[in-house]
């Protein structure tokens, strides 16, 4: 019995570490975010110099349009209302053409083998994002039952 209640506890101040860690980045520029995720993934992928100057370009923009749509949804959900199929229809379309975009810039930058270690970064992320988010779907359903 003690050792669920100590696996509880664990698991749930390893989520709280997760949104503390995030809630710390929504407090950084753009620009900051940019040089904290270049230098990561200089770390991870062994960037060169005009690499590492080229990514900090690229991720300082998508830092800039992530905060400003971040800013707009928030906009939109004080106001209540809730998006129609049309504008949810739109914000996938939008950000699958940016995953796309994105994917084709990272092939153009990246050597093959950085490259094929990026995806599988960015596959190891969207997975763990899944799972958390499924994990809050359920919270949330036993909340309500």
């Amino acid at each position: 019995m003690a050792i669920l209640v100590m696996a509880g506890l664990s698991a749930t101040a390893q989520d709280h570490n997760i949104r503390g860690k995030r809630h710390a980045m929504k407090d950084l520029t753009p620009d900051q975010t940019a040089t904290l995720q270049t230098k990561k993934m200089t770390l991870s992928l062994d960037l060169n110099e005009s690499q590492q100057s080229k990514m900090k370009s690229i991720l300082t923009e998508d830092a800039k349009t992530r905060k400003s749509k971040m800013e707009g949804f928030r906009a939109h959900q004080e106001e209540g209302s809730k998006m129609t199929a049309e504008e949810k229809y739109t914000m996938q379309n939008e950000r699958l053409d940016y995953q796309i975009a994105h994917k084709k810039e990272m092939k153009s930058l990246l050597t093959n083998e950085q490259f094929e270690k990026w995806k599988k970064m960015n596959h190891s992320k969207k997975t763990m994002h899944k799972s958390n988010r499924e994990g809050r779907k359920k919270d949330k359903r036993s909340l309500r039952d």
